[in-house]
């Protein structure tokens, strides 16, 4: 059976942790979709490692890693991260796998995604996207023309010559649609027929290896990436993601059964974060804002790009779980909150002086709401030291369970800090 950590608002809620923490006792550790878009940060005896596209579970020296056929693969990006994380002592040989079926991301896709962008803003619609190709990619893959990992690494007769063909397609396609752009393909042909040597120990078909785990009952992780308010189907649309990271993108994304999914962990940030554009409705753009985006140290892992920051909000989190059944919740950086005299949560949105039912599709209406909140003292201690719920100041613990009583989803973790001892795991 498969245990799934998924991000329940705009993302960057800490969902790396989680998995780091559950990791111990995992056998392995599957990313389902998304790309190096995503960032997951991990503190482990002083160090940090940052996770953009590999598992988070490759902290964890028994665990096995694979990447999964839903995610979009930009093979530098892999190399790039995999260095960076073996440079600061973690041994990853013989963990790390990388799915055939999964789609690439080439240089010519990130490019895209800055003209993209720069075509949308000239209408003030610009997404606000990482420009790290993922969308041109996703639409390739959607458009069936784009290039897998088995394309790469196939050793069949003929079968780079189709690589190349297909790839000076793809390219002049684009040269069609955006105009001519600066790109050397040859010098990109042969990086990637280099390439093809140096991914081909990693590449492994997804489909048997992850129903191959289950049959010998070894213990599995999927780590979602992005958040469900940034899914392509159900999120802030056009302000979105281009996967599916609600929990039916781990079905797609890994080929694995729902009868073969257990717990679903939802993780929540105490208060919410977005990145890029689109509407906020608790974003605070005032001192409050100002704090959580300072204390909070809410800065992409990605990009760098400060996150916009609000009120937590519940009716986000309500929508977010009729969609993906949390079993439990990870509340995130508590300790965030520690210094604020009064805390508020957005329990409902209203509408024309009606309340409604749910979060709307419609965003010229969610732009329009009107946040009801509810209003708690804040506890003005700090939580940092806390290893128990009950060393939890009396106003923290109120704050959880209003959460958990509204939500109807018990909390199982309350992180106070970056550290790894600083989850508190509720008993």
């Amino acid at each position: 059976m498969a245990n799934v950590v998924l991000g329940a608002q705009w993302g960057d809620e800490g969902k790396g942790k989680l998995v780091d923490l559950l990791c111990d006792d995992i056998d392995v550790c599957a990313r389902c979709q998304g790309g190096n878009n995503a960032g997951h940060t991990i503190v482990v005896d002083g160090k940090t490692f940052d996770f953009h596209m590999l598992p988070s579970g490759l902290i964890n020296p028994n665990c096995i890693n694979i990447v999964g056929t839903g995610v979009v693969v930009h093979i530098p990006s892999f190399f790039q991260e995999l260095e960076n994380i073996q440079k600061k002592g973690l041994d990853t040989t013989g963990r790390l796998f990388l799915s055939s079926r999964a789609q690439l991301v080439f240089d010519f896709h990130q490019i895209v995604d800055g003209l993209r962008e720069a075509e949308l803003s000239t209408a003030n619609k610009a997404i606000g996207t990482t420009r790290k190709g993922i969308g041109p990619a996703y639409s390739t893959k959607a458009s069936r023309s784009g290039l897998r990992v088995h394309h790469l690494v196939s050793q069949e007769e003929g079968a780079w010559e189709e690589f190349e063909t297909k790839f000076r397609k793809l390219v002049a396609g684009r040269h069609k649609r955006y105009g001519f752009f600066e790109y050397d393909i040859d010098a990109e042909v042969a990086r990637y027929k280099e390439y093809a040597d140096k991914i081909r120990p990693f590449v492994v078909d997804n489909v048997p290896f992850i129903n191959k785990a289950f049959d010998e009952k070894k213990k599995v992780l999927v780590e979602g990436a992005n958040a469900l308010m940034l899914d392509l189907d159900f999120g802030t649309y056009p302000y979105v993601t281009s996967s599916n990271t609600a929990i039916g993108g781990v079905c797609t994304g890994l080929g694995i059964p729902p009868h073969k999914i257990n717990e679903i962990y939802g993780v929540v940030k105490a208060y919410t974060t977005r990145v890029g554009a689109g509407p906020f409705p608790t974003e605070q753009l005032n001192e409050i804002g100002e704090h959580l985006q300072n204390v909070g140290h809410e800065y992409g892992v990605t990009t760098g790009r400060k996150r916009r920051c609000g009120w937590l909000d519940l009716v986000v989190l309500k929508y977010s779980t009729l969609i993906n059944g949390y079993t439990h919740l990870n509340i995130t950086k508590l300790d965030i909150l520690d210094d604020l005299l009064e805390i508020n949560v957005a329990v409902a949105y209203k509408y024309n002086g009606k309340v409604l039912e749910s979060m709307p599709e419609d965003l010229n209406i969610l732009e329009k709401v009107e946040v009801v909140y509810e209003t708690f003292p804040g506890w003005k201690a700090h939580t940092s030291k806390a290893r128990t719920f009950d060393e939890l100041p009396k106003e923290a613990q109120s704050y959880l369970k209003f959460i958990e009583d509204f939500i109807k989803v018990p909390i199982r973790w309350v992180g106070v800090g970056p550290a790894r001892d600083q989850m508190i795991v509720v008993e």
